[in-house]
């Protein structure tokens, strides 16, 4: 996939060029950062890894807190939600066994 066709948003961060594709208001595919996988706006922080840990049963507020509040709850949600619809957008049709 070529992430280069996407829209763009471009703001300067502490004097360096930031230039991202929005998958969400916290959320986001930067250029040159983590490969092009989703993070955390902002931060280097890729979604999966908040995922994962959701996912072995780390509550919601301790991974704010290992992440030093770089991340929100707000922000934790949203990653939840685009996992789950990617992952619902995925699915092969269901067809009727003969």
């Amino acid at each position: 996939m070529n992430i280069l066709k996407y829209n763009f948003t471009t703001e300067t961060i502490r004097g360096e060029s930031y230039q991202y594709q929005p998958l969400g208001k916290y959320i986001v595919r930067a250029v040159g950062v983590c490969g092009g996988r989703p993070t955390f706006k902002y931060t280097r922080i890729e979604i999966t890894g908040a995922i994962e840990r959701l996912a072995e049963g780390e509550p919601i507020n301790d991974i704010i807190t290992g992440y030093r509040g770089r991340v929100s709850h707000e922000a934790l949600i949203e990653a939840i939600n685009y996992v789950t619809r990617q992952f619902i957008e995925t699915l092969p049709e269901l067809e009727l066994a003969a």
